[in-house]
């Protein structure tokens, strides 16, 4: 069995996968949004505080299955460097203690392996990766190559979402609140910028759509002076846009390419209005669409011990002493490390 540990961002998760079969024997997350959601997003050194009590009291329920691991995967990269540390100070201990091999993972990769919980792997695979911190597109050859076809220039759609909750005065996280708003209103009511419409870059960027927003919500004389059909109009506008702009440069590359299995991953993958958009697209292209349990789009261990049995089979491992934190900049070239 392989123990995995989460902890890049507001979500303590530990999970323990069988290698041969790989069921997921057992999985549990805690949630912080609820601490974070006064400040209207997440607070790196309190999110940190809250995994050192998290990640152990999840890890006692996990202790029956101690002596049947035979490694310990951890996160470490991209994410917050300070609740990065946490999961993996206690990877790292587990490693050492119970003598057993340690391997990194890569987030973005886990959340690929999203995917495949209790699964088979597949590739090639086109994917769409939407979170709080990236927005790319992915072409996936196998397990040692996936290259960045797209990425984003500035805010991610999950950021964005959250952004534009906040100005809105919805609360925290925002992908949700949105997606929930704008089911009541008029995505036709607010004429919003469509980001890189008449731009032959294939890439993304929201923050220009963001400023757009967040005009939109002063002329009505803010937060507190909009209406409940304000906000739904607002949110229901916005989520237009960003459909919009992530499906046209989708386009681009679905056309270019033959691939014919596509899959969405990463926690805005749960929007189901954008789910809905992809299908369609799939349709028109003759490809076959992909889309991870709602449960395991946001961050999770499940899916980090996912990946860890095919690195395990691949004896892709690190010396605990070795293992480091890699800041997010170094993550942004054309190819995943």
């Amino acid at each position: 069995m392989i123990l995995s540990i989460e902890s890049s961002c507001d979500d303590s998760s530990i999970a323990v996968t069988q290698i041969k079969t790989k069921q997921l024997l057992y999985h549990k997350k805690i949630s912080q949004e609820a601490e974070h959601s006064c400040y209207g997003g997440v607070v790196p050194e309190l999110a940190s505080r809250l995994h050192a009590v998290a990640l152990p009291q999840i890890l006692q329920e996990a202790k029956p299955y101690f002596d049947n691991l035979q490694a310990v995967a951890v996160t470490h990269q991209p994410g917050l460097g300070v609740t990065l540390l946490e999961g993996i100070t206690m990877a790292k201990t587990l490693a050492t203690f119970l003598k057993i091999p340690l391997i990194p993972v890569h987030h973005l990769k886990a959340h690929i392996y999203s995917l495949f919980i209790e699964k088979e792997t597949l590739a090639p695979l086109l994917i769409l990766l939407i979170s709080g911190g990236h927005t790319q597109i992915i072409r996936v050859k196998n397990f040692d190559h996936m290259e960045i076809l797209a990425t984003s220039m500035d805010d991610s759609v999950g950021e964005s979402f959250d952004k534009c909750a906040k100005m809105m005065g919805l609360g925290y996280p925002g992908g949700p609140l949105i997606e929930q708003l704008a089911l009541k209103g008029d995505e036709s009511r607010f004429a919003l910028p469509v980001p890189l419409r008449n731009s032959p870059l294939v890439a993304f960027s929201l923050s220009g759509l963001k400023n757009a927003v967040r005009l939109t919500v002063e002329e009505l004389g803010g937060s507190e002076a909009m209406s409940e059909k304000d906000k739904a109009d607002l949110s229901a506008s916005f989520q237009k846009a960003v459909k919009l702009h992530l499906i046209q440069k989708s386009k681009k590359i679905f056309a270019k390419e033959s691939i014919k299995d596509f899959a969405i991953v990463g926690g805005a993958s749960a929007n189901q209005y954008l789910r809905r958009a992809y299908l369609d697209l799939c349709r028109e292209f003759k490809k076959t669409m992909h889309v991870a349990p709602l449960e395991f789009c946001s961050d999770n261990a499940a899916m980090v011990g996912r990946y860890g049995i095919d690195a395990f089979e691949r004896k892709q491992f690190i010396d605990p002493d070795a293992i480091d934190i890699v800041s997010t900049k170094k993550q942004q070239s054309g190819m995943l490390l």
